[in-house]
Formats: structure tokens, sequence, C-alpha cells
């Protein structure tokens, strides 16, 4: 295991660095450095990893989102209003609508087969999305309308619409009824993960500020904390649902807003962390990819994903409509809100587990839509960012 992680790190480091000089995203070469050292290439990785790895990259999406949380100004999120609610769930159905439409056609497949590869497809990855969103918060490149904030926003909910669909689908898909308490657990979801998520951390923030505690044990405590909210939301989701990853970020807002000061300091330790969590996180998303899915697919999936993706463009278009963003800004929106790699990593091979029909072909246009849309959103929004965006003076 310690060679296999030694493997991962500083093999993940390397080949970042490598895509940085070459003015490519470094999460391409992590990516790719996981396909090499996985189970379908040279399978360096040790089996005690692969066993963990879902967990691991929870650990990688608990980090990056508490520290955005721990960035972000309430009132930013007060003003962005309506169009980050829409971006929620809006672009998703639009890009599960265009599946639908066009994966019949072009695979041959069946119209609930397609609505679950729509919804497979349909996230987009916050592990990609949040820190870039923050590197521009950084950088103050949006921010005077707040669109980091928007698409941030939008992104860490996303992935909760989209799942609670996938089981409705592949419910379907085995003859189960679709149960409307399932739909009505959406919103309620997303209220109760905001709800607990800033009461913890309001608990914490009077907390902190009566007893003296070292940063470092503060992040400790954060990161437990999440841990504990992640496996609540496991066991207890059919009794209470909520959405544990939303708390962590509502957890992070609520110390901000209370002691903004502290969490300065906690989202410098936490970007520290995200240093190694990144190289983990992707490079156990490569080692998910088996690259004979991908070849075997042929040019007709990469077509499809080019497809879809356009409708998912339309369904942002719909959500900024009658806002104040330009027209370069609306182009920005559309380009920061493509990226895919984690849900689909999560979920993408469920279907075959499940041993329904269309689960090979739905794990081949994950893994694809993983290869195309990580690493080329990423480089758009690296690319574009400056150029479509305002610097606030």
């Amino acid at each position: 295991m310690l060679l296999s992680i030694a493997y991962i790190l500083l093999l993940g480091m390397f080949t970042g660095w490598i895509c940085k000089k070459l003015k490519l995203p470094s999460l391409l070469g992590m990516i790719l450095t996981g396909m090499i050292l996985g189970p379908y290439v040279l399978n360096l990785i040790d089996n005690s990893i692969l066993n963990i790895s879902s967990d691991l990259r929870r650990i990688a999406l608990i980090i990056i989102l508490m520290r955005a949380g721990l960035s972000l100004d309430l009132n930013d999120f007060k003003k962005v209003g309506r169009p980050a609610i829409f971006m929620c769930f809006v672009p998703a159905c639009f890009e599960m609508i265009g599946m639908v439409i066009l994966a019949p056609q072009l695979l041959g497949i069946s119209v609930i087969d397609a609505a679950i590869m729509g919804a497979v497809v349909g996230a987009v990855s916050p592990a990609v999305i949040v820190p870039k969103m923050l590197k521009l918060m950084e950088e103050d490149y949006g921010t005077q309308k707040s669109i980091p904030q928007l698409i941030l926003a939008g992104a860490s909910v996303d992935d909760v619409f989209v799942i609670v669909m996938f089981s409705a689908f592949t419910g379907l898909a085995q003859g189960n009824s679709v149960s409307i308490q399932s739909f009505i657990n959406i919103p309620i979801s997303i209220l109760l993960g905001i709800i607990i998520g800033c009461v913890i951390g309001f608990i914490l923030a009077k907390f902190f500020e009566k007893i003296n505690v070292r940063d470092t044990a503060k992040v400790i405590i954060l990161l437990c904390l999440g841990f504990v909210l992640v496996s609540l939301e496991d066991n207890f989701s059919s009794v209470i649902p909520f959405s544990a990853l939303i708390s962590i970020m509502g957890m992070g807002i609520a110390l901000q807003k209370k002691r903004e000061t502290m969490a300065i300091r906690l989202s410098i330790k936490f970007n520290k962390l995200w240093v190694a969590s990144e190289i983990i996180l992707f490079v156990l998303v490569g080692a998910t990819v088996d690259i004979s899915y991908a070849l075997s697919a042929g040019l007709t999936a990469v077509i499809l994903i080019l497809g879809v993706l356009i409708f998912r463009m339309i369904g942002v278009l719909i959500c900024l409509m009658k806002t104040d963003l330009n027209v370069k800004e609306r182009l920005f929106c559309v380009i920061g809100y493509t990226p895919k790699a984690t849900v689909q990593a999560a979920i993408g091979g469920v279907p075959l587990a499940m041993g329904l029909s269309c689960g090979h072909i739905v794990l081949t246009v994950a893994v694809l839509a993983i290869l195309i849309t990580a690493p080329l959103g990423a480089f758009m929004i690296d690319k574009s960012y400056k150029k479509l965006l305002t610097k606030k003076e």
C-alpha cells in the first residue's frame, strides 16, 4: 500500500507539473497517471487502496467543499438568487432530454436506457469546478456579478438532483415503480443540508470563540464532522434525507459569516490539504477508467457526448435569462459548467453491476465523458476567464 501511495503522489504530481508546463490542466496528467497505474494497464495500485477508492475520493471532495464554504460570503449567494437555483437542475434536465433524444438514434438503445445514461452523464464535477471558481474569486474575476459563486452553487447541488434521477431510472429499468417521495426528497435534502450545516457552523463559531484551539486542531475537528455527516447520510438518508456535501459547505459558510478572520486562516490550511487531496482524487478517478471501454465506443459515442453538451449549454443560457450578464459572461458560464468526473466515476459502473443490459455502454460513455469534458472544461476555463470576465478593481 505504501508503495502505491508513493506512486500516486509522486507520479501524479510529476505528470500534473508536465501538463502545466504544456499549458494544459494538471488534472489531465493526474487522470492519465491513474489510467496507467490502474488495474487496466500496469496494475501498480494496491487492491487495498482500490477497495477504499470511493471513500478517498469523498474525503478529497469534503476538503474542497469545506474550503469553498470558508471562502464564500453569504451576501454573494443572496445576490445570485434565481439563476443559482435554476442552475442546480435545469442544465442537467436538458442534458438528460438530449440523451433521450440522441442516444436511441445513435446507439440503438431504449429510451429508459438512454435516460439512465443521461442521469450518469448529466452531473457536473464539483471536484473540477469548485477549485477553478475559488481561484477566480481569489483573483477577483467575475466577482462583481457573483459569476464564480453562481457556478459554484449550482455545481454543489446539481449532483443531488442527478443521483435521485439516476435511482429513479434504474428502478424503472428493474421493473420497480418510481416513488413520488424520492422527488419530494430533493428539495428537502437540499434545505436540510443547508440548515444542518449552518447550525453546526454557528455552534462551532461560538465554541472556538470561547475555547482557544489551534487552527490545525480546528481543521481536524471540521474534517471529522464532515466524515460524520457523510456517514450519517449513507446510513440514515432513507429516514431523514439530507445532503452531507451541502451541509459541509454550509458549515464553512456559517463559520465565515460569524468569524471571518478565522475562516480565512482555516481556508489557507484546507488549501494546503487540497494539494495532496487533488492528486489522490484525480489519480483514483483515472484508475476507474478502463481504456478498452473508451476505445470500443468509437466516434458515435464521442458525437453523442458532444451533442448532449449542446443541450446542457442551452439549459445554462436559459438559467441566465433576465440577468445582467453580458454575452461574454454568459459564454463563460456555459464553459464553466461542462466538466464531469467524480459522479461519473462513482456511478458509471453501477448499471453494469446491477446486471442491466445497458450497463456496458453506460460505463463506456461515462468513461468517455470524463476523458473529454474534465480536461477540456478545465483547459477552457483557464484559457477564457481573463478574456471573458471583468477583474474587480
